[in-house]
């Protein structure tokens, strides 16, 4: 018997922002495939705008499983796990170790694809950027959403993740927040 999936599907169980009002919450399953799709979208903008020739499919499965050892560990809130290198880098040693955890619930032949998958590898770091901004603009969605609905605790973390998306310096992060961005402040009507 082996519980990868079964484990995976537990996703929607981890809830994110932990330390803030939410008036919808957010679970890591619904984040996940979120933040696949968008991954998958700035590799297409990289390639049919910049010329870029990356791998959109793999961006999106390696964004399917960015947070899968939250499954273990929960979410840990940013301003926690970055506060000091200590916690951190201790913080990174969990996640391996939670990561293996999780691949050991693989047949032994699969252990293999699912930790290239899980764990960032040197030959995927080009690609990595990719669902590092689409992370990023996951949350910055989710702060939109928020502050759209009178919820002033993520006013602070809007501007901080519009900061650090801007200083990602990627043209293709650009051009989702001016071409696709703006649509999420619509309601259903006006995106018909």
């Amino acid at each position: 018997m082996y519980t990868f999936f079964a484990r995976m599907s537990r996703m929607k169980y981890i809830n994110r922002w932990g330390l803030m009002r939410n008036t919808i919450t957010e679970n890591i399953a619904e984040h996940s495939l979120q933040v696949s799709m968008i991954a998958h979208s700035l590799a297409e903008i990289g390639n049919t705008y910049f010329d870029k020739k990356v791998n959109g499919e793999r961006v999106s499965v390696l964004a399917m499983y960015h947070d899968a050892s939250e499954i273990i560990t929960g979410d840990m809130p940013t301003p926690i796990k970055y506060f000091a290198p200590e916690i951190r880098d201790a913080y990174k040693n969990v996640e391996q170790s939670a990561t293996e955890q999780l691949i050991g619930g693989l047949p032994e032949e699969m252990k293999q694809e699912y930790r290239f998958i899980m764990q960032p590898k040197e030959e995927d770091k080009e690609l990595w950027k990719y669902v590092k901004a689409a992370d990023k603009l996951s949350a910055y969605i989710k702060c939109i959403e928020e502050l759209s609905m009178g919820n002033l605790d993520f006013k602070q973390a809007h501007q901080s993740i519009k900061s650090s998306i801007q200083d990602m310096k990627m043209e293709e992060a650009d051009y989702f927040i001016e071409y696709f961005l703006p649509a999420y402040s619509l309601t259903v009507d006006e995106q018909a």
